[in-house]
């Protein structure tokens, strides 16, 4: 996405320092630039705005208002680039913790706008695509999971091989136009209902 494509939001309580970035933002080619100089009620703002990336710049924050953006970074899943002028070793690992994508001490230079928001676009991105990939794997290992046990069921009861048990399922999903692991389901929950020593 270009930068005058972009939908930058920027969060500073300090009117004449926001107007500075939104002018530098604007000179870095980024045309649509919306400013909040108020932290009340910044969820629902955020939410109304739906921005493509986040820059905060905080003076000299105190922890909870530190605390506070970290909360919200974690719910509103955009790229957020913060700027302090100060900051300690236990601000940054929370930083990170909470997913902010770029956390830049020294305050905010109009030269580095560009990059530093690039950068924490595609930071996002990855880290984004890494939780995307790790939710599939664990879903794929659960599916198996359930599918072993449905295989297990169907050998015990019925004589079957495994080959023959996950042939029979795989022939049942077809027939029922559903997936493997929604009939290898319904059968653990049968299974369980009728013999409570079998686990879901």
């Amino acid at each position: 996405m270009k930068p005058n494509e972009l939908n930058v939001l920027v969060i500073d309580e300090n009117r004449i320092r926001a107007a500075i970035i939104e002018e530098g933002l604007r000179d870095a080619g980024y045309g649509q630039v919306t400013v909040i100089d108020q932290m009340h009620g910044l969820a629902r703002r955020i939410t109304d705005l739906n921005p493509d990336v986040i820059v905060i710049d905080l003076e000299n924050p105190n922890r909870d208002e530190l605390e506070s953006i970290f909360q919200l970074s974690r719910v509103i899943q955009r790229p957020i680039a913060m700027f302090v002028d100060k900051s300690d070793e236990a601000s940054i690992e929370a930083a990170v913790e909470a997913g902010v994508s770029a956390y830049i001490v020294d305050g905010l230079k109009q030269e580095r706008v560009r990059p530093i928001l690039k950068m924490a676009i595609s930071r996002f991105n990855a880290f984004s695509r890494l939780n995307r990939e790790l939710e599939e794997t664990r879903s794929e290992l659960e599916n198996r999971k359930v599918i072993d046990r449905a295989k297990g069921l169907l050998m015990r009861s019925r004589g079957l091989t495994e080959d023959e048990a996950y042939a029979l399922l795989r022939r049942t999903a077809m027939n029922q136009n559903r997936k493997i692991v929604e009939i290898a389901q319904s059968l653990v929950t049968a299974a369980s209902l009728l013999d409570p020593g079998v686990k879901e």
